[in-house]
């Protein structure tokens, strides 16, 4: 179980927050990381309980692997194979340019659905609360923290609101979720981070 939550608003997946032993500079001694405490009540700005499906995933997984240097390159070779094929009549180029372009969406999508069913993680909701300083998520005992300044962007998709926390890790907010608060998270996020990071059409 703490396998699956590691790296807790970087996957969505809270990692163990009870106080760890990690090596010091030196590589001699030994520190206690302090455990993260819940914000006060008067300091909430909205709370959410987030559930992760296969189709929330998959709808992710297609955003960040299109509008990356991968999934864009791959995209073109498999488009330009197909034309070739269609001006010079090359059936094997057709079928190459075929299987590029429907391969990698149908791979995300049993690698949604697998982390779907086996992350430990996903299995129950995860609870995150908005406050001035940044974002806390919860699930049973278990909290992290990620300030706003330590984001790296916000974009959304049809199904969902999402937070970068990296290059290539991120927390999903489902619209499905968020319901008719979906437009407080987007402000929520307009205002509290960098408005060079939010790329959110809503």
């Amino acid at each position: 179980m703490a396998e699956e939550m590691k790296d807790l608003l970087q996957n969505n997946a809270p990692e163990n927050a009870e106080a760890v032993t990690e090596s010091a500079a030196e590589g001699t001694e030994n520190a206690e990381r302090p455990k993260i405490s819940m914000p006060a009540k008067e300091d909430i700005l909205y709370e959410v309980d987030v559930h992760m499906n296969t189709s929330v995933l998959y709808d992710y997984m297609l955003r960040h692997t299109y509008t990356s240097p991968g999934g864009l390159i791959a995209t073109i070779i498999g488009v330009f194979a197909i034309l070739f094929a269609m001006k010079n009549a090359g059936v094997l180029y057709l079928i190459a340019g075929i299987v590029i372009i429907l391969y990698l969406p149908w791979n995300l999508y049993l690698s949604a659905k697998r982390q779907a069913l086996t992350n430990e993680a996903f299995k129950k909701p995860l609870h995150y609360i908005f406050t001035k300083e940044g974002i806390y998520v919860s699930q049973g005992d278990q909290v992290e923290m990620q300030h706003w300044e330590n984001m790296h962007q916000a974009v959304a998709t049809g199904k969902s609101i999402i937070i970068y926390t990296s290059k290539v890790n991120a927390s999903i907010f489902p619209r499905a979720d968020l319901a008719e608060n979906t437009v407080t998270v987007i402000e929520l996020i307009c205002r509290y981070m960098d408005p060079k990071k939010v790329k959110i059409r809503q």
